[in-house]
């Protein structure tokens, strides 16, 4: 099961997001989300854990509990939608775009 953590430490790296959860049962991943242009946490991230009945075990515990301040919001996450872009690469070409004669 994929979870969701919000609101923890900017300084926490994966390592601290793996062991929050590692009381709970076998953590496969767990991944900070980093902002691009300042290289540090965003304050959210993922853990993937395979059973399900440990996952939902953690996420009970966890979810509004205190951690160095901040209260965590621990839930199952979304399904990852899988998004494409508005134009057309590599498959087939594109109608170039040619002026009218009148």
């Amino acid at each position: 099961m994929n979870i969701y953590v919000g609101n923890f430490d900017t300084q926490w790296t994966d390592e601290n997001l793996k062991n929050l959860f590692v009381p709970f049962g076998t953590v496969s991943t767990a991944h900070v989300m980093i902002d691009g242009f300042t290289e540090q946490s965003r304050g959210f991230g993922y853990v993937e854990m395979q059973d399900e009945a440990e996952a939902t075990k953690a996420i009970s515990a966890l979810n509004q509990s205190e951690q160095n301040g901040m209260k965590l919001t621990v839930q199952k996450a979304d399904p990852r939608i899988e998004r494409k872009g508005s134009y057309k690469v590599g498959n087939g070409g594109v109608n170039p775009y040619r002026f009218r004669k009148n």
